[in-house]
């Protein structure tokens, strides 16, 4: 039976050291491989009962049939940069999406410094994308390929949130000039709410809903609490998973439990300040967590109000629960060696993953008395 891995802390939930008890997938899931697509498969949303809709980083858009596995190319995407971690991002279905139609996506919009991360909406007929809308180009602009983010989420009052990332500039995570390193919360036409935090200041930018973030490539608001979570990539050492309060400053770079790339020196002042939100958990050494989710499906029983991330580092599914004061984290499918690189939970309960490699898994339990 495989055990689940408990770790302790005193005045917040941190886990600091990560051991994992192996399983073979085979044994515990049925993995179906939907289909293998050309590239890397960055973001997903059902459709329908039968499709799915799949972000490739290269910059093109799938219908992907669940029946066959045949994948049909969408056109009217606008202009991407494709640049190191840049390119066509995340994609997510609007609540409202049967009566509205909108489908929200993020991406790298080209600049005259580069690029930098975009949200924009349009609506799909057919095998087009028709009204396109930016939304929201970002003042986080650089000819760097690092740390565009960038998940979708919405709390389902009116409102989209989206992750960017430092874009490889430390400082810039402190910086509320510029949308760098922050969680931004949008109305859903792209206008600025007028509770967001610091609407009322001149220099910061509006759209800010938290910051200090590195790179935050998982988003999720939880719609049975009402709390919006997410998971970042940390240096060398030190991803988290955080949740994200308003106006809140979650530390990078002058707090982290990560090392530097090029010595084994500790990045910024402290692991803990006044003023600086701590994480939920700390993964050391790093995953490299890419999505993020909370389990409210039927299938899993035993993981509802479970958060599952990708990993891409350490190549497995993680699973971390947060309960009375502790973290319980048990990872799988680590026999599979895949650079894991989003999950989402389908209508049915099932989960679905993209992998680095271009396959698309569908994965159920076979039995779920032995999950913990």
């Amino acid at each position: 039976m495989l055990q689940r891995l408990k770790t302790f802390s005193l005045s917040v939930l941190l886990s600091f050291s990560t051991l994992s008890y192996a399983v073979e997938a085979n044994k515990t899931f049925q993995i179906d491989e939907v289909a293998q697509v050309n590239g890397i498969p960055w973001g997903m949303a059902q459709l329908d009962q039968h499709t799915l809709l799949v972000t490739i980083l290269d910059g093109k858009l799938l219908r992907l049939n669940l029946n066959s596995g045949d994948a049909d190319e969408i056109q009217g995407l606008p202009n991407i940069t494709r640049i190191g971690q840049g390119g066509l991002l995340d994609v997510a279905l609007a609540p409202d999406y049967r009566e509205s139609g909108w489908v929200y996506f993020t991406y790298a919009h080209p600049t005259e410094e580069g690029a930098t991360t975009a949200l924009a909406r349009a609506k799909l007929k057919d095998l087009s994308l028709i009204d396109w809308q930016d939304l929201l180009i970002t003042e986080a602009s650089s000819d760097k390929g690092q740390h565009f983010g960038s998940r979708i989420a919405f709390d389902g009052n009116g409102h989209v949130f989206f992750s960017v990332g430092d874009r490889g500039k430390r400082a810039n995570a402190q910086d509320l000039k510029n949308h760098a390193g922050s969680i931004l919360r949008l109305n859903m036409d792209g206008s600025v709410p007028a509770d967001n935090p610091y609407v009322r200041h001149g220099n910061i930018k509006p759209e800010i809903w938290s910051f200090g973030h590195r790179n935050p490539q998982g988003l999720f608001f939880d719609q049975k609490t009402g709390f919006l979570w997410s998971n970042e990539h940390g240096p060398r050492g030190g991803d988290e998973i955080n949740l994200i309060r308003v106006g809140a400053n979650y530390g990078w770079p002058i707090v982290s439990h990560g090392k530097e790339y090029w010595a084994p020196l500790s990045v910024g002042e402290a692991t803990s300040k006044e003023g600086m939100e701590d994480p939920a958990k700390v993964y050391i050494p790093s995953i490299a967590p890419s999505s993020l989710l909370i389990y409210r499906g039927q299938l899993f029983k035993d993981w509802e109000g479970d958060f599952l991330s990708t990993a891409l580092a350490l190549r497995h599914l993680n699973n971390v629960r947060l309960e009375s004061g502790e973290v319980f984290e048990t990872r799988f499918l680590e026999d599979l060696n895949e650079r894991m690189r989003d999950v989402i939970e389908m209508q049915d309960g099932s989960l679905m993953i993209s992998t680095d490699s271009g396959r698309i898994l569908n994965i159920r339990p076979k039995d779920t008395s032995n999950l913990h």
